[in-house]
């Protein structure tokens, strides 16, 4: 990326000293095709029609007479200012490939009296913007007896203009390469999370198995061994959690492959998770309200077993951020349909995010707790935008007051029963 920048910087440089080169030499003819000018419009080609006239009556009159050595100088001298003048026109003046400058001549009260290369309209305008880009070259034209002062106004060449905006373009281009430089390292750094993310879930899932099965099997000798409404209780519980474990394995295996997405009613999910978190508040030394608001109706596309995941997760944080010493504290749990869309909303009357804060908290290693690896909310917004195509945000959040969470997925509508179709057929 250093490198680029200073390429470009050193282009920059090199085609400024390019430009200026070239104005330069862009002058130097100016100042040369405006000393035609002066040479063109000089008394001298007068002086040379006179003495050719003088030269011929000399002849015409003593015809039989042998030419003075003066009067052949005077031809010759006369030829070779002809010829000069001659080649000054044909080759400066006329020839318009010579300089590809837009150029007009001013005479003393402003009026445009010859114009050259110029695709603008003649006004005072145009002269105003040539002045401002190059000093204006002085003509005069006539003698001492009779003058004329005029002023070429001219412009920058279309070679110069391209070049002002190379610079432009090769810094977008520039620009170009490092954004896709930096997409292609956002885009590995990505990859290589994935695929530990990958790689640590799928292992996770792989040491779960074995001591879960055991732990099945000393269920069982336990209820064996003891028959009575206790040991059976605590087994009941223990084959509760043993499941839920099992379930969390299945949860790992899942992460990094496709998922299945069913379309179903979304209030049962909602309801086991909240009914085995709000069994677990006791645990936790807290008294919280969990508050339901849930449409029975609402329907989406989702995976069981991720979804709930995702819902412990929000719904385990919301618990945590609410202090044990907090009175009415409440976790509430709103499932609605808005218009094509299922929102549902996860408040706590916890601690509340910073704002300076709130973009990181769904980046991995971001935590508030003292033992937390951060990765619980990362791990969320990544099984509901990658695996079920919604949205995870902190809708509102305010210090001492709380936080809302809310999931957005596209909602799905009830399949038709053979009685609503029946009736749709009638009508």
């Amino acid at each position: 990326m250093a490198f680029l920048i200073l390429l470009g910087i050193g282009s920059f440089v090199y085609n400024q000293y390019l430009v200026n080169r070239i104005l330069t030499q862009e002058r130097s003819g100016i100042e040369l095709w405006a000393k035609a000018i002066e040479y063109a419009g000089n008394p001298t080609q007068e002086e040379i029609s006179q003495n050719l006239l003088a030269a011929s009556n000399y002849l015409r009159t003593n015809a039989s007479a042998a030419v003075p050595d003066s009067v052949i100088k005077m031809i010759e001298e006369a030829e070779a200012d002809r010829t000069s003048q001659t080649f000054v026109t044909q080759e400066i003046l006329l020839n318009e490939d010579r300089f590809q400058v837009p150029r007009i001549i001013v005479n003393e009260h402003g009026e445009i009296m010859f114009a050259n290369h110029v695709d603008a309209p003649l006004n005072q305008e145009l002269i105003d913007r040539f002045a401002a880009i190059n000093d204006p070259i002085k003509i005069k034209l006539g003698n001492d007896q009779y003058s004329q002062t005029q002023y070429v106004y001219y412009g920058e060449s279309p070679t110069v203009r391209y070049l002002r905006y190379f610079p432009y373009i090769q810094l977008s281009l520039l620009a170009v390469l490092l954004g896709i430089g930096y997409v292609s390292y956002r885009t590995i750094a990505r990859s290589e999370q994935s695929n530990l993310w990958v790689g640590m879930t799928k292992e996770a899932a792989h040491q779960l198995g074995t001591p879960l099965s055991s732990l099945y099997g000393w269920v069982e000798l336990l209820r064996e061994e003891k028959d009575d409404d206790f040991t059976r209780r605590i087994c009941n519980e223990l084959e509760n959690d043993i499941s839920r474990l099992r379930g969390v394995a299945k949860r790992f295996n899942k992460i990094g492959s496709e998922p299945e997405l069913n379309a179903q009613r979304l209030k049962p999910i909602l309801e086991e998770v909240m009914d085995y978190m709000e069994q677990r508040l006791p645990q936790l030394g807290k008294n919280v309200d969990v508050l339901r608001h849930i449409d029975s109706n609402v329907r989406a596309k989702v995976n069981p077993d991720l979804f709930q995941w995702a819902l412990e997760n929000l719904i385990k944080n919301a618990m945590d951020a609410i202090k044990s010493n907090t009175t009415k504290s409440y976790v509430s749990v709103k499932l609605e349909r808005v218009e094509n869309e299922v929102v549902i909303d996860i408040t706590d009357s916890g601690v509340g995010i910073e704002k300076k804060y709130q973009s990181e908290v769904f980046k991995p290693g971001y935590s508030t707790k003292k033992r937390g690896w951060g990765l619980g909310l990362s791990l969320t917004k990544r099984i509901i935008e990658e695996y079920h195509n919604g949205k995870l945000i902190i809708h509102k959040s305010e210090l001492g007051e709380g936080t809302t969470m809310r999931i957005v997925l596209k909602a799905v509508e009830k399949p038709k029963s053979a009685e609503d179709i029946t009736k749709a057929a009638k009508a």
